[in-house]
């Protein structure tokens, strides 16, 4: 669990500098698809992965409002604000966690039913699936992507 992690915080840094060369402009315009900027989709998926884990933990959760994070410096800061809550619950993360019983309120009243290890995963596939996203706009505005390699980042070491 951790690796992969670790590697969606890798990325997500690679994309914070990416959009560094991007203007403001271009960082906020409306985009088809996704949740509709590339600053949007960076702020949305820090924003989600907080609020699992804090709903795994039994925590409060309330939805930060993209307004008041307009700016790629203020989304950066939001990252580094959430991300100790985060990565004490993925380094605390052991195999009895995997199968803890997570029920999930739904607006119509029903209560969906999932293990940890279901909503973990679904965290990890949320934001590589937004990062395939920026892959495809980094595109069209004619830039190159970040790489989505996992090989090569030496997340996982070899045994000697």
């Amino acid at each position: 669990m951790e690796a992969w992690f670790s590697y969606n915080w890798m990325v997500r840094e690679q994309w914070y500098e990416w959009c560094g060369e991007l203007t403001e402009e271009e960082l906020l315009c409306e985009r088809t698809g996704g949740v509709g900027s590339i600053l949007r989709t960076l702020f949305h998926i820090v924003d989600v992965e907080w609020s699992w884990i804090r709903s795994l933990q039994g925590k409060p959760d309330f939805q930060e409002d993209f307004e008041g994070y307009k700016t790629l410096e203020k989304v950066r800061k939001l990252d580094a604000e959430f991300r100790p809550e985060v990565e004490t619950f993925v380094y605390a993360w052991d195999d009895n966690m995997e199968t803890r019983i997570f029920r999930d309120p739904q607006p119509d009243g029903s209560v969906a039913v999932d293990a940890w290890g279901e909503v973990m995963r679904h965290m990890i596939a949320h934001q590589i699936h937004h990062l395939g996203q920026l892959s495809v706009w980094a595109r069209e505005i004619g830039k190159r992507p970040v790489s989505a390699n996992f090989i090569g980042k030496s997340l996982i070491k070899p045994e000697e």
